[in-house]
């Protein structure tokens, strides 16, 4: 090697790492707080996604670390904490904070959401019409979406009717559908859902009202047999991000996030939600449980009465408060016809 080329070699050599140490120095990184196991498929499969794709479209300005199974905040604090900045992105059902979003859990009622895709559209549609801004006015959303409809699931009784739900103990996501399963005879328990598979185990909870995904992410089919598949909720969830965080970033960084909002992003989360139904209800066939499909329950003459009654009662207690509920509710039910309509 030439000899005044070699004594450029070190000098070159340490411009470049701390050229590389400068660049590490300025990335973002953001901090995402959600409740699913890490090495749940929700977690793998939509989250991580989000975040490989916010890393690429931002040629590495930002980084993403995430805080899986509540280990940054509790399943009913990670809204709070993105609004606060604990966070950076949070991660969450929004009917955990109860009352907080009494509009967007209207896509929570009977009749809804059909499927997760559907679900995470007619939601985006709602909060991209401008019916929900007043409730996310603290933070930056960055999409929104849905599960697939909740059925029930019990270790040892089969419902086949709403009567079949009297004294039995079923966790349930949210107060709206501890409302409907309580108007069934069912006596309903809250608890954060990484607690339901230890509750089950001991007899403090008789069964749940979950998608199937949910059977599948915690593992319920290793002790749930009795299935009634009756779709009578769906459960919303955010993703969304502190907006001091956001209004901080540079504007490409800023457009590497919306790049990767939106209705994109919902309907790659109905997708993963879909996959899971799927899967979970595959683990319960496979293992030889009672299955019971109830199909449009709405106009089945055991269902359609509590469940009504469910939907009549919920909106009444929002014109209560001054909500414009029903608006909210036919903006729903269209956006669900449109949203079904190419499935």
């Amino acid at each position: 090697m030439n000899k005044k080329l070699k004594q450029y070699v070190p000098y070159a050599l340490a411009l470049s790492l701390a050229g590389t140490a400068l660049s590490a120095q300025a990335a973002t990184t953001l901090r995402v707080a959600h409740f699913f196991p890490a090495a749940s498929d929700v977690n793998q499969n939509l989250f991580k996604a989000w975040a490989n794709a916010v890393e690429e479209d931002s040629n590495g300005q930002l980084r993403v670390q995430m805080f899986p199974s509540g280990t940054l905040a509790k399943a009913d604090a990670i809204y709070e904490a993105a609004a606060n900045g604990i966070a950076d992105v949070g991660i969450t059902v929004q009917g955990y904070t109860a009352g907080r979003f009494p509009l967007t859990q209207i896509v929570e009622l009977p009749g809804i959401a059909p499927t997760a895709s559907a679900g995470a559209c007619v939601l985006q549609t709602l909060y991209d019409e401008g019916h929900l801004d007043d409730e996310y006015a603290d933070t930056h959303p960055l999409f929104m979406f849905t599960t697939g409809p909740g059925f029930v699931h019990t270790k040892d009784t089969l419902v086949e009717t709403p009567e079949d739900l009297a004294g039995l103990r079923i966790r349930r996501p949210t107060s709206l559908v501890g409302d409907m399963l309580t108007d069934m005879g069912a006596t309903p328990v809250g608890m954060p859902a990484p607690d339901i598979y230890t509750s089950m185990q001991r007899g403090v909870i008789d069964g749940v009202s979950l998608p199937w995904e949910g059977i599948k992410t915690f593992r319920l089919n290793e002790l749930a047999t009795q299935h009634t598949q009756v779709p009578f909720y769906s459960l919303g969830l955010i993703a969304t991000m502190n907006q001091r965080t956001y209004d901080r970033l540079s504007p490409e960084e800023k457009a590497a996030i919306d790049a990767n909002s939106g209705m994109k992003w919902a309907e790659n989360a109905g997708e993963v939600f879909n996959e899971l139904d799927r899967q979970g209800k595959e683990e319960a066939v496979e293992a030889g449980h009672t299955i019971l499909e109830i199909e449009e329950p709405l106009e089945n003459p055991d269902w359609q009465g509590p469940l009504t009654a469910g939907i009549e009662s919920y909106l009444g207690k929002l014109e209560e408060r001054g909500l414009p509920a029903r608006e909210v509710y036919q903006a729903a039910q269209a956006a669900s016809n449109a949203c079904t309509s190419g499935q």
